[in-house]
């Protein structure tokens, strides 16, 4: 059997529910999608569950399940991932955090019994995307007892912290709230190890909103009528996993071509190739074409690339149904240029990490749609790529996990399991 290559593509967060403003329509039912809609038409189609039925999987945990690595035995926490992803140096030890920079308001204070006198007001500081690195710089290399605080930038809102000093723990729970109009959380320990990382992150959490509330950037954010990021909360407390090298595993060469650091960060732990991609944001304003020129220039020396399109979550988490539209349609755009330009005998398969609904504003437990198509797929009557749609196709009902044994197959790549 010919060996041939594949593509998974991501519409992160692409999944939805009915919307009443777009006719009971999901936006990707709602977007112009021809290029998706030639994919399911032309090749085999089904509904996942990126981990599990009703599971409300993480960006993190489904990538791990989407690649094959099962997430109840290797997820450590979401830290680990958008440390290494951006970039830091991680070492033995080291207690890992994704974090948001926030806007709070109040004059924010820390008791015995909590955070009292300020609420989050913002938990993305209006996706912040200009000064980052300065507000980073401010805090970065604090010192608390013996422990060192790191901070990095990531995309818009987004950084990371790593605590490095003896006798930590990882069993830390979060700053972040998770919703607006409430005080940051008190980080809470679970062993005495992790203990110590709760009272050093608490009061890292404090002296961040003294440092950067009169920061020069939130300054002139607020001059110019935009909310200040003035405290990073945290989340995702983790100690860096061990992971199985993509390459070793299924024998294969794979790349990432991704936008956002947590993702980059899984795709470092399993050894594969990230290309750089200028203009790839991880925003709206992303230049999808951009990736999609990355992934043929990695087709020509990787067997495997994975592709993740962040555009689509961001509308949902924002409740926002037309940028959402717009993303997805960015998404169409990708798969034509893959499409196009793609060597001959690629296999393609497009899916979602987890749905991000319109109603909900964050990642629910709904199936996402999949769609495979090449020239070893057997292609079925599904002649859309929509949530409802593909419920007819001939993959039926499957987990993220069977993604990679589908795709090894198709690509014969799969060792035979048995005589």
């Amino acid at each position: 059997m010919k060996r041939t290559k594949a593509v998974l593509i991501i519409g992160d967060g692409l999944a939805d529910r009915p919307v009443p403003e777009l006719d009971g329509r999901t936006p990707l039912e709602a977007a112009d999608t021809p290029n998706l809609d030639r994919v399911a038409a032309e090749g085999e189609c089904g509904q996942m569950d990126p981990i599990g039925p009703g599971i409300r999987a993480g960006s993190d945990t489904s990538h791990l399940a989407l690649l094959g690595y099962d997430p109840f035995q290797v997820y450590t926490g979401r830290g680990p991932f958008e440390v290494l992803g951006i970039g830091m140096e991680v070492r033995g030890g080291d207690i890992c955090f994704r974090c948001n920079f926030s806007t709070v308001e109040g004059e924010l204070q820390l008791t015995d019994g909590g955070f009292t006198g300020a609420t989050i007001a913002d938990r993305r500081a209006q996706r912040i995307a200009e000064g980052t690195h300065d507000l980073a710089q401010a805090v970065d290399g604090m010192k608390i007892e013996d422990v060192t605080c790191l901070v990095k930038e990531s995309v818009e809102h987004r950084c990371a912290l790593i605590l490095r000093g003896p006798g930590l723990g990882a069993k830390v729970s979060d700053i972040d709230p998770h919703e607006e109009g409430k005080p940051p959380h008190l980080a809470l320990g679970e062993d005495e190890a992790s203990k110590k990382t709760a009272r050093i992150l608490n009061q890292f959490t404090l002296k961040s909103w003294e440092i950067l509330k009169d920061h020069p950037v939130n300054t002139q954010r607020l001059e110019a009528g935009k909310l200040p990021a003035n405290i990073i909360a945290a989340r995702g407390a983790g100690l860096a996993p061990h992971l199985e090298p993509f390459a070793q595993r299924y024998g294969i060469k794979g790349a990432a071509v991704v936008e956002t650091g947590l993702i980059a960060g899984i795709a470092r732990y399993l050894e594969m190739t990230i290309p750089d991609v200028p203009g790839a944001t991880g925003g709206a304003d992303t230049d999808e074409l951009a990736l999609a020129q990355a992934i043929i220039a990695m087709l020509e020396d990787h067997d495997f690339v994975l592709c993740n399109l962040k555009a689509p979550d961001l509308g949902g988490h924002d409740s926002q149904p037309e940028p959402k539209i717009k993303a997805i349609e960015k998404l169409d755009n990708l798969v034509a240029y893959v499409r196009a330009h793609a060597p001959a005998g690629l296999h393609l398969a497009v899916t979602a990490d987890h749905a991000t609904p319109i109603s909900f504003g964050d990642h629910t437990g709904d199936t996402v749609p999949l769609a495979i198509c090449g020239p070893n797929v057997r292609p079925d009557s599904v002649r859309s790529f929509g949530e409802r749609a593909v419920v007819a196709g001939g993959l039926s009902r499957l987990r993220g996990s069977d993604i990679m044994n589908i795709l090894t197959n198709l690509m014969g790549t799969q060792e035979k399991y048995g005589a």
